[in-house]
């Protein structure tokens, strides 16, 4: 193997003999030291072998002793090589440009990701990260070590327990673990719990204070249900008071809900962007013309170049962009109160909350007119019926 890639280097001819006489001029040019080799007979009758340039014009002299004549049907070999990219000398550079390129854009980082922070933000962990020689547009050759860098930012991060860096092709994800620390209990002033609107009572748990109320007791907004002030007259203590209760609430909605809508529909056309993507920059190579759709809504489908783990910021993005339009829909009369009453429930929910559970709902009045449907609707509602009223405000009472 060793012997070939030094005949490679030096070059190689395969030599095909014509008239004389072929043995004699094979057994004297080996017997004056030239290397011939793959000596064999062509299906024509013509001694062929191969063997280096330089023994190639030792050849001559044996040549004409022996009355033969040599024709070279073959060039093998760097020197060969070297020749003929020289007649294409330009093609030859853009190879070796295009490679240098491909080395370069693959030796720079391009994208730094920041993963598992809670507490401290993206812009925080990036800056403390380009402090110590890591971010985009740096060359991976002058970045330290990934153990070196993840303890220099465990150490400038405050509230970090670990931080991991790892790099896979020109990106780098920085992995934050933060301390888990117990929640300090804010202070509170004693309190008591009082109705937030009226209603019955339906589930009543003092955790802290005085159940002042029982269920199925009917309350007013404002009245006190778990009191701060436990014990006797002579003996009391006000605490902050905790607790659950529940109640029944009525709401009452007025409700329209037209009988003619407008849906988005995709009418079919579509037309496609190709872009040439370097980096975060693109520069659109195709889907030029056309005019523009009038409604429309566009899809981005990104394809960078990989290879095994190594990822290029070297890529091309897909943009389609599809013509919707909006259309009429004629609704009947149950079909349009089925929409006004899901949308209403929906307010129903965010007002009273999203613990809230709708009980029962009556349709006080209903009527259809100028294209829609009017309907008044009370909802009974389950849900949370305290709110929190400093002590304070009571002691005059």
């Amino acid at each position: 193997m060793r012997e070939k890639g030094v005949l490679w280097l030096k070059g190689v001819v395969v030599v095909e003999t014509r008239g004389g006489k072929p043995e004699e001029l094979v057994n004297k040019a080996m017997a004056g030291g030239l290397g011939l080799s793959a000596i064999r007979w062509t299906s024509k009758g013509k001694l062929q072998f191969e063997l280096s340039v330089g023994d190639f014009f030792r050849l001559r002299p044996y040549l004409k002793e022996t009355g033969c004549r040599a024709h070279v049907t073959k060039r093998i070999g760097l020197p060969f090589w070297l020749v003929k990219a020289e007649k294409r000398i330009w093609f030859s550079v853009g190879i070796v440009l295009f490679f240098a390129m491909i080395f370069m854009l693959s030796s720079l980082v391009w994208n730094v990701e920041v993963e598992g922070n809670v507490k401290l933000t993206d812009e925080q962990v990036l800056q403390a990260a380009k402090q110590e020689g890591l971010y985009p547009m740096q060359w991976s050759f002058r970045l330290q070590d990934a153990d070196i860098i993840s303890k220099k930012l465990v150490n400038s991060l405050p509230g970090t327990t670990w931080v991991g860096v790892e790099k896979k092709g020109t990106k780098v994800r920085i992995q934050v673990v933060e301390m888990t620390l117990p929640e300090t209990p804010l202070l509170q002033n004693p309190r008591h719990l009082v109705a937030t609107a009226d209603g019955v009572v339906t589930q009543i748990i003092a955790e802290a204070g005085k159940a002042v109320v029982k269920k199925n007791t009917r309350v007013k907004k404002g009245q006190t249900l778990i009191s701060g002030l436990i014990g006797s007259e002579t003996n009391s203590k006000v605490v902050v008071a905790k607790g659950i209760v529940r109640g029944l609430v009525w709401y009452e909605f007025k409700v329209e809900a037209p009988l003619v809508q407008q849906v988005k529909v995709y009418t079919g056309e579509k037309k496609s962007k190709w872009y040439a993507v370097l980096g975060s920059r693109g520069l659109q190579v195709s889907g030029f013309g056309g005019g523009e759709y009038e409604h429309s809504e566009t899809i981005t489908h990104e394809e960078r170049i990989s290879w095994r783990k190594w990822s290029l910021p070297i890529g091309r993005m897909k943009e389609t962009v599809m013509e919707t339009e909006l259309q009429e829909r004629t609704l009947t009369v149950e079909e349009a109160k089925s929409v006004g009453l899901l949308q209403a429930k929906a307010d129903v929910i965010e007002k009273a909350g999203r613990d809230a559970v709708i009980v029962d709902e009556i349709v006080l009045h209903e009527e259809a007119d100028n294209g829609k449907v009017y309907m008044k609707v009370l909802f009974e509602v389950e849900q949370s019926l305290v709110t929190e009223m400093p002590l304070v405000q009571m002691q005059g009472d």
